[in-house]
């Protein structure tokens, strides 16, 4: 499938990690809608809509708004902490705001909907006592469950893409890399757990392709696809490698000062699928993706952000 410049696409969670990566190898190439919950100005290049997809009825008057050939649903909430506040947020933005989209979609019959799982929502267990790891990891469970549901039952052109441990520039000042990287610039010791998990970190750029090589390849949905570098890094070698590039005088983490959050996995994917359905492989190796996410949070910290 290609995209006719004439074609439009409707692009939720536009201003997120992946979302700005997307949005920027999209513009001049067709007619980009972008979603964000606070208000953008709009060019030649990118439509900018203010939406917030946790009201009621708004997923389905952004879908008659725009009339997309294609949606790349990158909305929600992202959070990894195991408590009661976490659940109902990521219940309304992970969950219904996609059921309601996927509804909207489907109803007018988009070319392609790509939907975001995570494969941080892998669940412990086996058989039906399952459990997912997290109130967010739930939602996006749930969340792929519908997507595989409407392909099969409705014949809506979904695909999931499932993105492992994603990191770059502009990330969330609460998530791990940031957090490291602040806390060292300003003298403090990060206060970690042990760091012997294992995850595949991926640069957000290239996470951004391979959402566009989603919304163009033939033949993929109903497929559920993972992406992620290929490597399984321990959390305290990834940390002590951005570390060190910001110099021998970086204060060292202090590993096992917080307790180790329950159901945590090591995160392996499997390459092949994404090679052989997109064309895509991450192509950002980890060295250059942390020189050059510690060198844009170092010129934040020089100009006082």
């Amino acid at each position: 499938m290609s995209l006719p410049t004439d074609k439009r696409v409707l692009v939720t969670g536009a201003t997120g990690l992946i979302g700005r990566h997307v949005v920027s190898l999209l513009e001049g190439r067709v007619e980009v809608y972008a979603v964000s919950r606070s208000q953008k100005s709009s060019g030649d290049r990118v439509n900018w809509l203010t939406c917030d997809l946790t009201e009621r009825g708004a997923a389905r008057n952004l879908i008659e708004r725009v009339e997309p050939a294609v949606l790349l649903h990158l909305a929600g909430a992202v959070r990894g902490d195991r408590s009661l506040d976490a659940v109902y947020p990521t219940l309304t933005a992970n969950l219904v705001a996609t059921v309601e989209l996927l509804e909207a979609a489907t109803r007018v019959r988009l070319d392609r909907i790509v939907v975001s799982g995570s494969l941080l929502e892998e669940p412990s267990g086996e058989g039906a006592n399952v459990v997912p790891p997290s109130p967010y990891g739930a939602s996006r469970w749930a969340s792929t469950s519908y997507a595989r549901m409407f392909h099969s039952l409705f014949e809506a052109p979904v695909t999931i893409l499932r993105p492992s441990y994603v990191y770059g520039p502009g990330q969330d000042s609460t998530k791990l890399l940031p957090y490291v990287i602040r806390t060292a610039l300003r003298g403090g010791r990060p206060e970690l757990a042990s760091g012997e998990r294992r995850m595949d970190f991926v640069f957000a750029e290239d996470v951004g392709r391979a959402y566009v090589a989603a919304a163009t390849a033939p033949a993929i949905e109903g497929e559920t696809i993972d992406i992620g570098s290929g490597a399984a890094t321990r959390v305290r070698d990834f940390v002590a490698a951005a570390l060190e590039m910001l110099g021998p005088d970086c204060p060292p983490p202090v590993f096992g000062a917080v307790p180790e959050r329950p159901f945590e996995q090591a995160i392996v994917v499997d390459t092949e699928p994404a090679a052989r359905l997109l064309g895509w492989t991450a192509s950002t190796s980890q060295d250059e993706g942390l020189r050059r996410t510690t060198a844009w949070y170092v010129r934040q910290l020089q100009a006082g952000a």
